[in-house]
């Protein structure tokens, strides 16, 4: 299977119910931050894209919002709906690919998307997509996974989370973040780049990992040169065994982008 898309459904398939309980997708900082930014008013049409667990568009309901979530993912469509049911909040939930969103231009006030554009195959459509969708001075709310500038580094850490998600396709420094948001014609109004420390056991369990895959995740740990483990700080503990790898830190950039008048 070499097909992005076609990974990310079978891996996310598979692991959907691991989302919705997952702490790190749940809450934390990162995602009030996001929210604060987004500043979403009662009333206003809001589209999350590739909605996960449904985290951000539960939110963006109890704001006042009119929610539509979209997702690549049937299951994770269904278990979105079903966090959203068990708050007792309601969407409008969508199959669909974040490079080809299947709305009219100008349909929403707000578009937002936390923590999955590093399975996207092509960013910059999704970029222009949302900039398409989103209605005149409407805003963008996004957070990823942002990589160290120092090329080394980042492919380093990419190895790393590629080997424990093939359908990781690729996150991007800061800058390039940035400057793909504005080659989309959106203003980058906001950004900020956050800390999100990783339990490595929930991490791994979380998509499923075999203890073949832990080990060597845990080797290539230890294995990163002096730039790479200064960005993924990686923690440890002596077991009956050695070390244990028992936690790392990525960070996120979070922005807010806004569409630019005609």
């Amino acid at each position: 299977m070499t097909d992005p898309s076609d990974k990310a459904r079978v891996r996310f398939g598979a692991h959907a119910d691991a989302y919705v309980t997952s702490e790190t997708h749940a809450n934390g900082g990162d995602l009030e931050l996001l929210l604060s930014l987004a500043a979403v008013k009662p009333g206003e049409s809001a589209l999350d894209v590739a909605t996960g667990g449904g985290h951000v568009a539960l939110a963006l309901v109890r704001a006042g919002a009119r929610v539509t979530a979209i997702d690549l993912t049937p299951q994770m469509l269904e278990v979105a709906a079903a966090n959203l049911a068990e708050h007792g909040a309601t969407a409008r939930f969508v199959e669909g690919s974040a490079d080809a969103l299947p709305f009219a231009d100008e349909s929403f006030d707000v578009v937002t998307c936390r923590i999955a554009a590093h399975h996207f195959p092509d960013p910059a459509a999704f970029f222009s997509e949302a900039a398409r969708v989103l209605g005149q001075h409407g805003r963008l709310a996004f957070q990823d996974q942002a990589l160290p500038d120092d090329p080394g580094a980042a492919h380093a850490i990419e190895a790393f989370e590629r080997l424990r998600d093939p359908s990781h396709v690729g996150a991007q420094s800061v800058a390039n973040w940035l400057a793909l948001v504005a080659a989309a014609g959106l203003e980058v109004e906001a950004h900020t780049t956050v800390e999100k420390q990783h339990d490595f056991a929930e991490w791994c369990e979380r998509q499923g990992c075999s203890a073949e895959v832990v080990s060597t995740l845990t080797m290539l740990a230890a294995g990163l040169g002096p730039a790479a483990t200064q960005w993924l700080d990686p923690q440890w503990t002596h077991g009956a065994r050695g070390r244990v790898l028992t936690a790392f830190t990525n960070r996120h950039v979070v922005l807010l982008a806004r569409k630019i008048a005609d």
